[in-house]
């Protein structure tokens, strides 16, 4: 793999108002671009604000991309079972033509099981409805017959070639290889119940390996990996946050049925793939996920810290900047003049930490 590119992830979960929580996401994605990171990945979720802000990730991607010029915008992921895929395509092309081709569709099958019922759809029923549905998407932004003479309109352009698949598995490793699709990685894999101390690495590096395997001849690899990273000034904000964060993740995971072992914070801190502390602190960790060397992009996010925003801000703003350089990897080169001046956190007074509303 080469040397990976930056991108930021966001599951618009800011302690506030629907509304705020959208205006709060788009300052970040903006500070993001400042900073020289190539993408933004947003998740959908339905329901449930704990879980995550944003049913519509088109309507959201497109006020994105007219606060932004560069920064390239993906759906981490659409949960593509509870969606028309003619839609989808149709909304993500769209998206695409107003932002001047930065969009990428990141598609999963995975969801909260209680979101399929409103939806009418079983949650047993999911990957076979999602392979059929991919199918069809799939037609539709390569501009073949979708049915009754028809096709795209207007067509997807080079959108078919900017396909990412979410997985946990081998097999969904090589379902996205095959498609020549980019692979996404979650920082939430869960563990195997025989080895629920399991690395990240022995689970997620024979997706990779499946992944690569079924990749056309001449095919580049697209691997991205998100990861929970919060970089602070001083190592106890960081522990502040995450004692409240991490506690409330490791309760949502456990209701899930999955087995998050350990109570303390540094017990979670290792269970739930957390990368906190000083700039140093956070490269030394990520340095030991070896994942993460046959990537060719690592998403950086705040969950499960969940860091008031101007945290978050100067996370961003330390990660770019002392983080990735430390590693060797890859930001944009960017004019420090021509980064908006915004005050960081160092100082801020700290905001309450987001309460549970699940």
């Amino acid at each position: 793999m080469t040397v990976p590119t930056l991108a930021y992830f966001t599951r618009l979960l800011d302690d506030a108002p629907a509304a705020e929580r959208y205006r709060l996401a788009t300052d970040q994605i903006r500070h993001a671009e400042r900073f020289g990171i190539a993408r933004a990945w947003i998740a959908q979720h339905h329901f449930r604000a704990s879980e995550g802000g944003l049913p519509s990730p088109f309507v959201f991607l497109a006020h994105a991309a007219a606060a932004t010029s560069e920064i390239r915008l993906g759906t981490g992921v659409v949960t593509l079972p509870l969606e028309d895929a003619v839609r989808v395509a149709e909304d993500a092309v769209v998206a695409d033509l107003l932002s001047g081709g930065r969009i990428d569709l990141g598609l999963g099958s995975g969801g909260t099981p209680s979101s399929f019922i409103p939806f009418g759809h079983a949650v047993n029923d999911k990957a076979a409805v999602y392979d059929a549905k991919l199918s069809l998407l799939l037609a539709a932004l390569h501009g073949r017959d979708i049915g009754g003479g028809n096709t795209l309109y207007p067509d997807a352009g080079t959108l078919g070639s900017r396909v990412w698949q979410a997985t946990f598995s081998a097999a969904g490793g090589t379902r996205a290889g095959i498609h020549g699709h980019g692979l996404l990685l979650s920082r939430t894999q869960p563990r195997p119940a025989e080895e629920p101390r399991a690395s990240l690495a022995a689970i997620q590096e024979p997706i990779i390996d499946a992944y690569l395997a079924a990749l056309p001849s001449g095919a580049a690899p697209r691997v991205t990996a998100s990861r929970t990273v919060f970089v602070a000034d001083d190592r106890r904000d960081a522990l502040r946050f995450a004692e409240v964060g991490l506690a409330r993740a490791a309760d949502g995971f456990r209701r899930a049925g999955q087995t998050i072992p350990g109570d303390t914070l540094e017990e979670l801190i290792l269970a739930l793939d957390t990368h906190l502390g000083t700039p140093a602190e956070v490269a030394e960790s990520l340095s030991r996920d070896t994942t993460l060397s046959r990537t060719t992009e690592v998403a950086f996010q705040v969950h499960s810290v969940d860091a008031p925003h101007d945290f978050v801000l100067r996370s961003i703003e330390l990660f770019a900047t002392e983080v990735a350089p430390a590693l060797g990897w890859a930001t944009r080169d960017r004019d420090p003049a021509t980064r908006a001046l915004i005050p960081t956190a160092a100082h801020a007074p700290a905001s309450p930490p987001r309460k549970d509303d699940a």
